[in-house]
């Protein structure tokens, strides 16, 4: 029940402190390793299709074993020490691996310029947590891009390696975490990483597909504890859910759009392209800064959903070994 209990203390930290500073961050960490691996494998292999492909696996292997030995080796020993010392790293560790706080000081620093109103200073803010162009977005636009993030990052950033860490304690959320950050850093379908970073993506759909659905899922009941339109979102998802590129992103947008009787997705640009991507949800009206707090508070409460699934997860491994 150790990890239970950690599990349970890094929730309690994300939730108060946000993003952990003033000491080591593992995924910031992965991060660096990354960038690294990433410059020496590209040094060494040719600058074919071929090469890149086989880079991009080798960087992927390297990445997860990198991060997941040491934490694995250190959690390990540390139990043999002493079990508070394990329950007190593996606390950080899942802390680490969680963003509902940080997510949600994201988004609300992009509604605060909104209203001001500050369009400059809310396409600065937004530019740090979507990927795509965001010198041109309108004040609809910077709302739908952190609605959109909000929404595909409740999955990835809370639920996914919660239900990870539920299984396998910190070890397997530091695993997810490798796979997520990779996908972020070189995930890309452009020039520099339609091959290179092709690994990293397909790793990323697969670990996110069951999270995605089950986050999308516990969002029609957090919609109706928090007063959003439930019947919208279970309808939204069950008819747009795979409007995506992603074989998991629009499962947690369409919920969401559903919930709040907005519209996602549709035009944007990417690396100076525009690309067109299918349309989520039915534009009841027009989508508004107020809804990165409605989104926000989603998040929240299907979070805490989250949690309590997982702690139900974990206390039936715990019963069943």
């Amino acid at each position: 029940m150790l990890t239970l209990y950690a599990l349970l203390t890094g929730c309690v930290l994300d939730i108060l402190f946000g993003d952990p500073v003033g000491i080591p961050h593992i995924i910031v960490g992965i991060g660096k390793l990354i960038d690294l691996l990433e410059r020496l494998i590209r040094s060494v292999l040719p600058k074919t299709p071929g090469g890149e492909l086989w880079g991009g696996g080798i960087l992927a292997f390297l990445t997860i074993a990198v991060s997941v030995l040491p934490v694995w080796a250190a959690l390990y020993f540390l139990g043999l020490v002493h079990p508070l010392a394990r329950l007190i790293l593996e606390a950080l560790i899942c802390w680490q691996c969680l963003a509902a706080r940080c997510l949600a000081d994201a988004g609300n620093k992009v509604y605060k310029e909104l209203i001001k109103p500050d369009l400059d200073a809310a396409r600065r803010e937004v530019g740090y947590i979507v990927g795509r162009d965001t010198s041109r977005l309108d004040e609809k636009g910077i709302s739908r891009a952190t609605v959109e993030t909000i929404a595909e990052n409740t999955s990835d950033g809370v639920i996914a390696p919660l239900i990870f860490m539920a299984i396998g304690g910190g070890v397997l959320g530091v695993m997810y975490k490798a796979v997520n950050t990779m996908d972020s850093m070189v995930g890309y379908k452009n020039e520099r990483y339609l091959y290179f970073g092709r690994a990293a993506a397909k790793l990323d759909d697969v670990f996110n597909f069951i999270p995605s659905r089950i986050s999308a899922l516990l969002m029609i009941p957090a919609s109706l504890i928090v007063r959003l339109d439930a019947k919208g979102a279970l309808r939204i998802f069950l008819r747009d859910r795979n409007n995506h590129l992603s074989p998991n992103s629009a499962q947690t947008e369409s919920a969401v759009a559903g919930a709040l009787g907005v519209q996602l997705g549709g035009s944007n640009i990417y690396f100076g392209k525009q690309v067109q991507k299918p349309t989520i949800g039915d534009a009841l009206r027009p989508i508004e800064p107020a809804d990165i707090l409605r989104a926000s508070r989603l998040m929240y409460c299907t979070s805490a959903l989250g949690l309590l699934l997982c702690t139900l997860i974990r206390g039936s491994i715990y019963l069943w070994l």
